[in-house]
C-alpha cells in the first residue's frame, strides 16, 4: 500500500493519487485528490467521473459457452462435480484484461481427473487472465470436457436472453464494467471558498484505479469534443461550400496542412476518426492515441509499424480529408 502526504496548491489545477493498494488479484484500490476547485466544481467533476467511470469503461468477459455434449443448461454430465449451470456461473467471474475489438474465441479442452481451472482456457495472444486459480470444474473421472467460449468486450451488463439456445451454445450474463464502485467526496477550505475533491475508485483487477481515471477521462472529453467544435464548424461554413478540389498531394504535404488548421489536435481521439478496427488496433500499439500522435508521424514510421503497408496510410489520408 502507498500513501502520500495531502498538500493542498492554491496556484495552479492538479491532481495526485494518494493512497494506492491491492486488495487481492481481482480488488484493486485508488484513491486521487483534485484541487484547488471553486465552490461547485468538485461536485460537478465528482458526479460526471463517477458516472464515466461506471457507465462509460469498457472490459472484456466470456459471453457464450458452446459444447455439443451438453443437453441443456440444468443438465449434469457424468463424471463433473458441477451441474452445467454451475459451470456457466464459474465463466461468469472470470475476469480478463484485453485490447480485444468486438468479439474472439477461446476454448477450453481437458482431460480428467483433475481440477479445471481458469488457467486451462486456451486464449489468443492479445487477451489475459487475472486471476489464473479460479475454478471452473472437478473432473472426478477420465473424461474429456471440450468448451468453446465466445469472449467480447463492450460496456455496462448484459442479461442473456431466455431461450437463446442454439444448439449446444448457451448464453452467459456479462458485467463488462472494469470499475467495481466509486466514492467521491468534498471538503471546503480557505473560508469555503475552496475545495479538494476527493475520488475513490475499486476495479476488477483487469486495470489499475489511475488507468482507469484516465481512461474515463479521456471518454468524457470523448463525448463534449463535439459542442467544443460546433461554432468552429459554423464559421467555416461558408469556407467549405466554396472549396474546389485540389491536384493530388504528397503525404508529407497533406500533413503539414492538416496541422497548419486551427484544429485542437491533442484533443481529438483516433477513436473518433473511424478507422478500421485492424488500422485502430496498429495505431493503438503504437501508442498512437491523438490527432497529434498521428501527424507526428511520417509515412515511413507508419509503415514500419508491424502489420501495416501503404494502403493503410492511403486509407488515414483519406479519412483525414473526409473529417478535416
Amino acid at each position: 500500500m502507498v500513501r502520500e502526504k495531502i498538500r493542498v496548491s492554491t496556484r495552479t489545477l492538479q491532481w495526485k493519487c494518494v493512497e494506492s493498494r491491492t486488495d487481492s488479484k481481482c480488488l484493486y484500490y485508488g484513491r486521487f485528490i483534485l484541487s484547488p476547485l471553486l465552490k461547485g466544481q468538485a461536485d460537478t467533476i465528482g458526479i460526471a467521473m463517477r458516472r464515466a467511470l461506471l457507465g462509460e469503461m469498457e472490459g472484456t468477459c466470456i459471453t457464450r459457452a458452446k459444447s455439443e455434449k451438453i443437453p441443456h443448461e440444468y443438465s449434469t454430465i457424468v463424471g463433473i462435480q458441477e451441474s452445467v449451470h454451475e459451470i456457466l456461473m464459474n465463466l461468469k467471474e472470470i475476469i480478463l484484461r484485453s485490447n480485444l475489438y468486438g468479439t474472439c474465441e477461446a476454448s477450453i479442452c481437458i482431460r480428467g481427473p483433475r481440477c479445471v481451472t481458469a488457467q486451462d482456457i486456451i486464449l489468443p495472444p492479445y487477451v489475459e487472465i487475472v486471476d489464473n486459480t479460479q475454478h471452473i470444474a472437478s473432473l472426478t473421472e477420465p473424461i474429456d470436457l471440450c468448451i468453446g467460449l465466445q469472449l467480447e468486450r463492450n460496456r455496462g451488463y448484459h442479461i442473456k436472453v431466455p431461450n437463446n439456445f442454439q444448439g449446444g451454445s448457451y448464453p452467459i450474463d456479462a458485467l463488462f464494467m472494469p470499475v467495481r464502485n466509486v466514492n467521491h467526496s468534498i471538503h471546503s477550505y480557505g473560508n469555503e471558498k475552496q475545495e479538494i475533491l476527493f475520488l475513490e475508485i475499486w476495479t476488477n483487477g483487469s486495470l489499475t484505479p489511475k488507468e482507469a481515471l484516465y481512461e474515463a477521462s479521456r471518454n468524457l472529453i470523448d463525448l463534449l469534443i463535439p459542442f467544443l467544435h460546433a461554432e468552429e464548424e459554423n464559421l467555416h461554413l461558408a469556407d467549405n461550400e466554396q472549396k474546389v478540389s485540389l491536384p493530388l498531394l504528397t503525404f508529407h504535404d497533406r500533413l503539414t496542412q492538416l496541422k497548419k488548421k486551427k484544429i485542437v489536435l491533442k484533443s481529438i481521439f483516433i477513436d473518433q476518426l473511424e478507422f478500421s478496427p485492424r488500422i485502430y488496433n496498429c495505431l493503438k500499439k503504437s501508442n498512437i492515441h491523438t490527432l497529434a500522435d498521428l501527424l507526428n508521424n511520417s509515412q515511413e514510421d507508419l509503415i514500419k509499424m508491424e502489420h501495416f503497408d501503404i494502403d493503410d496510410v492511403k486509407k488515414i489520408l483519406d479519412t483525414l480529408e473526409k473529417h478535416f
